[in-house]
């Protein structure tokens, strides 16, 4: 398999609203990781709780007294329990959520004569401990694994490296892959699919994914359609979709069909980069190979319709969704609240949309809510975006930090500065850590009204937990002083931006002509001018143009000169140029009339 040379990889996505949708793709991306072909007893589902030694366990680990560790009221538990309901132990005490009581026992099995750890049992705690973000714990374990062959085993380390995966310790999860290296364990397709994740997670390029790739190839790894997935999802990633295509193809060519998962990763990265109609097709083309679409695979559809502000497609996706035997769940329905919402004077569609959905028993996420208040926002209904954000905290759905930058934004528009920081409090009460769009539209808000001491704060604030202010921050913060009549204050944030080695782009100095000819101190307006094109930042054609139109009306007889080389310097940019006569030969023979003295 070869790729071709003159491949795009400066491509970028844009950034997503929702980030729920590209949560279940990670999800079905990454299936069971842990085992291959062997039944886990996370697999079993019963309907009661365990009966024998297991529940017995289960029942003292949940009432435990106080000051006593599960590991010390085992002791009557010695010699009556067998490797295997050990292993049913720690699947059980897992779901339960009983981490702590976990490593407890594992430490009594441990203690054990002879000992009932065995490998796997680690292919049980490595993923249990990654998912409850335990990685310290899972390292130490891992560390210190017992020195017998059979715990040399690529379940162990697949185990391993999907659990650090699963807690975000992506650095880790590469030196257990080392080590499984240096110890000659042969990775298996598993092994391969995990660590083309761990690899984009650590930033590195499809390019490196797929040399990763060729290198288990090369060591006789069975192709899977889990390495496939992994593999186009890199791809999909960066842009490169018609990389991925030719390598799905390729690998169907090599017997490695297609699933849904695979589909659903394709339609998403066409879905991203704005080629709705390809992602159609690719949908179309499932269906004909007997595919059978998930729900996510209706929702990657219907998020991108939603965007695209087409409420009537994304209803009936969700018809035909119903129509394959699917549940529509919270993510389908904020497609469709959000398709609603991005609209004016739609809001009431929206919240129809969003009561059906609790009707169906449904229970809203904070997405949800989000699209709903973003609903009530572009509506111009303020009030009932901060009554749907106080039922949200009523029902008990904690607000991410997207529903507190869609509620601040609302007030920002409207202009409630006293909203904006009540909201903003609540928000450090609940230690809610905020992102760059947060901290603008808080120093926007506050700004545009006037309240510059409460914008600085903000900006202190945000200082404290690593966020700085950007070249965005500062033109709003010019942008604000100008209307307030404080175009004085302008170079002395110019000079802020120099000290913080912001570089001032052409909306800054647009923002400072602005504010300059409107006080008709074109002196100064001349000095930002030229200052701009030496610093290489041109603006647009539609800038100048509303600057020409803002001379026109401040026109006045005072600082002509001054006026007269702005207006030649926006006539040049403009292209509107007077043209000069050309001489003719007999221009020197011409006379010239001199007036007599």
């Amino acid at each position: 398999m070869s790729l071709q040379r003159n491949r795009r990889t400066t491509w970028h996505l844009a950034s997503e609203e929702f980030d729920d949708e590209e949560e279940e793709v990670e999800e079905e991306e990454i299936p069971l990781l842990v085992e291959d072909n062997q039944e886990t007893g996370s697999q079993k589902k019963e309907s009661s709780l365990p009966q024998g030694v297991v529940g017995e366990i289960l029942h003292l680990a949940k009432n435990l007294p106080q000051n006593l560790t599960l590991e010390e009221a085992l002791g009557e538990y010695e010699k009556r329990v067998n490797e295997k309901e050990c292993v049913e132990v720690l699947e059980t005490l897992g779901k339960e959520h009983l981490m702590v009581c976990c490593l407890y026992f594992f430490q009594w099995m441990r203690s054990q004569e002879p000992s009932l750890v065995t490998p796997r049992v680690f292919t049980v705690l490595f993923p249990l401990l990654g998912r409850a973000k335990m990685g310290d714990k899972l390292m130490v374990l891992f560390r210190n694994l017992p020195s017998g062959k059979e715990f040399r085993n690529v379940r162990v380390y697949n185990a391993a490296i999907s659990g650090l995966l699963s807690d975000g310790r992506y650095e880790d999860a590469w030196k257990v892959y080392e080590s499984m290296e240096t110890d000659n364990v042969l990775p298996d397709h598993v092994t391969c699919s995990i660590m083309i994740i761990v690899m984009r997670k650590l930033g590195h390029c499809a390019k490196d994914a797929w040399q990763f790739f060729e290198k288990m190839n090369k060591k006789g790894v069975r192709l899977g359609v889990e390495v496939l997935g992994a593999l186009i999802k890199s791809f999909c990633v960066e842009g490169l979709l018609s990389e991925a295509l030719i390598i799905q193809s390729e690998m169907e060519k090599k017997g490695v069909s297609s699933n849904a998962i695979v589909y659903n990763t394709l339609m998403d990265g066409y879905c991203k980069s704005n080629r709705v109609k390809e992602a159609e097709g690719l949908f179309v083309e499932m269906k004909a190979k007997g595919i059978k679409p998930t729900a996510v695979t209706f929702n990657i559809l219907m998020h991108a319709y939603s965007r695209r502000v087409q409420p009537k497609i994304v209803e009936n996706l969700l018809s035909e969704m119903q129509d394959f035997g699917l549940k529509p769940n919270a993510n389908s329905y904020t497609c469709l609240i959000s398709a609603y919402g991005r609209q004016k004077n739609m809001s009431d569609m929206a919240y129809d949309v969003f009561l059906k959905m609790k009707k169906v028993g449904i229970k809203p996420t904070s997405h949800s809510y989000t699209a709903v208040i973003h609903a009530y926002s572009a509506s111009g209904w303020y009030e009932k975006a901060y009554a749907a954000f106080e039922n949200m905290i009523r029902e008990g759905t904690r607000p991410s930090i997207e529903t507190y930058t869609t509620l601040l934004d609302a007030f920002r528009q409207a202009g409630d500065t006293e909203t904006l920081m009540k909201i903003w409090k609540l928000m450090m009460r609940e230690k809610v850590k905020g992102t760059q769009v947060t901290f603008n539209i808080l120093v926007d808000g506050f700004a545009k009204q006037g309240l510059f001491m409460e914008a600085r704060d903000v900006i202190f604030e945000f200082g404290k937990i690593g966020l700085q202010p950007t070249v965005m921050t500062y033109n709003m913060l010019m942008n604000a002083y100008a209307r307030g009549g404080l175009d004085s204050k302008l170079p002395q944030l110019l000079k802020e931006m120099e000290a913080l080695k912001l570089r001032p782009d052409s909306i800054t100095y647009s923002t400072m002509l602005y504010a300059f000819v409107r006080v008709r101190d074109y002196k100064r307006a001349f000095f930002y001018h030229k200052q701009m094109i030496k610093n290489g930042q041109v603006m647009d054609i539609n800038s100048y143009r509303k600057l020409r139109d803002i001379l026109d009306v401040k026109a006045a007889d005072k600082n002509k000169s001054d006026k007269v080389a702005l207006y030649g310097a926006i006539n040049k940019k403009m292209g509107i140029m007077k043209n000069k006569r050309k001489k003719d030969e007999f221009w020197k023979y011409k006379t010239r009339h001199v007036k007599k003295p």
